[in-house]
């Protein structure tokens, strides 16, 4: 059984402050490792992929350094054990302990039609400040079923505003 949030807590426990240059750098490497064809596992699938890995960082601008080489190594030792496949959920619970640490919410905004800008800087501002989180990341979409008004996800707390 993978365990997903083992492997995020790890990645940001090691990096600590600077697990947000870490997630940015395995988004830079993940793309070219789901590009090689087959199924990659194993000791020596980890070793071909050091250099790909690194030529890849070069060629998106992120800066090298201890996060870019712990990413690297991050990915590797999921490609050994035969875990990459599971990178996607990986990124989403290393994202989400960074935005918990740092006091960023994730909020979903369905309505019943695109919601203008200034009712979605108004939802905003009364989350942060009913919430005292530092930061709302917004994630909105259009359900026509919805005869008016919104729904709100915020994290497990959900608001019927329909």
């Amino acid at each position: 059984m993978f365990h997903g949030d083992h492997w995020a807590e790890a990645f940001v426990t090691v990096l600590g402050d600077n697990a947000g240059e870490g997630l940015e750098c395995l988004g830079a490497m993940v793309p070219p490792v789901k590009a090689i064809p087959g199924e990659l596992f194993g000791h020596a699938a980890a070793c071909r992929l050091e250099k790909l890995l690194r030529e890849s960082l070069a060629a998106s601008g992120v800066s090298g350094g201890s996060a870019a080489e712990y990413a690297l190594r991050f990915i590797s030792l999921l490609v050994e054990k035969n875990n990459f496949r599971y990178v996607d959920s990986v990124l989403r619970r290393i994202e989400q302990k960074i935005d918990n640490k740092n006091g960023i919410l994730d909020v979903f905004a369905e309505s019943a039609s695109p919601l203008d800008s200034a009712l979605e800087e108004e939802l905003r501002q009364k989350i942060m400040e009913q919430t005292g989180a530092a930061g709302i990341k917004m994630k909105t979409s259009v359900n026509p079923a919805l005869l008016g008004g919104y729904r709100l996800r915020i994290g497990g707390f959900h608001v019927d505003a329909s």
